[in-house]
């Protein structure tokens, strides 16, 4: 059944109009557009809100009234924002997460909690760097709830454009993301070629790039850091890049899939080193990644962390220089 809508009010949107749209949209409002922006369908969207669609429908068309012009292109199979929709939609989705740790917050303060920190962390840094103040701040405040998003650069920028978090441990993504975020550096990361304890390759006495691209291998995916750098090692050393590849950025699985298959991948050092001191991994005499940039501290420009925050920051370039104190 094909839904009607009716056609917002026509006009631009001005000073004075301000007061009016303020007053006009209300929390469910900001929720249904927050929901469409991960829904392609009203009534997708409705469900997630709890509310009917033809509840749906007509807080959509108060919404466009409200502002005075379409959010969204109507679709036989769904909903597309246009462009300002997409401005709009993007607004309600960092209101809708404000919204959601406020009321966790305050439920954990209501519980006797100290607060919540939810922060993103490249898994390189995790084990060492990230560990350790993490330790350090809980042991300071136990109460605390602190939640880590393990994911590659790319990805974690993304969480932190979005403000699904907070902080976060990593390394510019591009070029241009200074101009919406603050890198504070804290240490230069070290990648090492391996494979699993007994690999064939491990019998060899010369190794180089070029010996190992008949070797299925396991890579991040092309927009982190690490294999941007890795292409460019390849590049250097006149070779494409290896035709049998598995992309993975969750490291946990690029561990399993190394000990179980004959795959050859370059992971961080601190991520490996339990695994190659217990020989269920191995490393290969190949150097790469010197001219990886290093990982810091990643916050949005301009907005003042929370309490917690800026002491987990400060714990971050204490283990970073190796200065953190004793725990207990």
């Amino acid at each position: 059944m094909k839904l009607e809508y009716p056609t917002p009010v026509a006009g631009d949107l001005g000073e004075s109009s301000l007061p009016r749209l303020v007053n006009r949209l209300r929390q469910k409002h900001w929720a249904l557009l927050a929901a469409l922006g991960e829904s392609s369908t009203l009534n997708a969207a409705a469900t997630r809100i709890a509310v009917t669609q033809p509840a749906a429908t007509k807080m959509l068309a108060d919404i466009e009234t409200a502002f005075g012009f379409r959010l969204f292109e109507r679709h036989p199979r769904g909903m597309r924002a246009t462009a300002l929709g997409e401005h709009v939609v993007g607004h309600a989705r960092h209101a809708q997460a404000a919204l959601s740790r406020f009321i966790e917050d305050l439920e954990s303060k209501r519980r006797g909690g100290h607060g919540q920190l939810v922060m993103g962390a490249i898994m390189g840094a995790a084990p060492d760097v990230v560990a350790k103040a993490v330790a350090r701040i809980k042991s300071e405040r136990p109460l605390l709830q602190v939640r880590i998003v393990g994911e590659t650069s790319d990805q974690i920028a993304l969480l932190l454009e979005r403000r699904e978090i907070e902080l976060a441990v990593g390394r510019l993504a591009n070029s241009l993301q200074h101009d919406s975020v603050d890198f504070s550096p804290l240490a230069n990361e070290t990648l090492q070629v391996v494979v699993r304890s007994g690999h064939p390759l491990l019998r060899r006495r010369v190794l180089d790039l070029k010996a190992l691209m008949d070797w299925p291998w396991i890579l991040q995916p092309l927009a982190s850091p690490a294999r941007q750098l890795l292409e460019e090692e390849f590049s250097k050393a006149n070779l494409g890049t290896p035709r049998n590849v598995v992309e993975c950025s969750s490291v946990f699985a690029i561990l399993q899939l190394l000990q179980s298959t004959d795959a050859v991948s370059v992971v961080s050092e601190s991520v490996v080193r339990d695994h190659v001191r217990g020989r269920l991994l191995r490393r290969l005499p190949i150097s790469v990644g010197k001219d990886l940039r290093g990982f810091g501290v990643l916050t949005r420009k301009g907005e003042q962390l929370s309490d917690a925050a800026s002491t987990l920051v400060r714990h971050l370039h204490e283990a970073a220089k190796g200065e953190a104190p004793p725990i207990g």
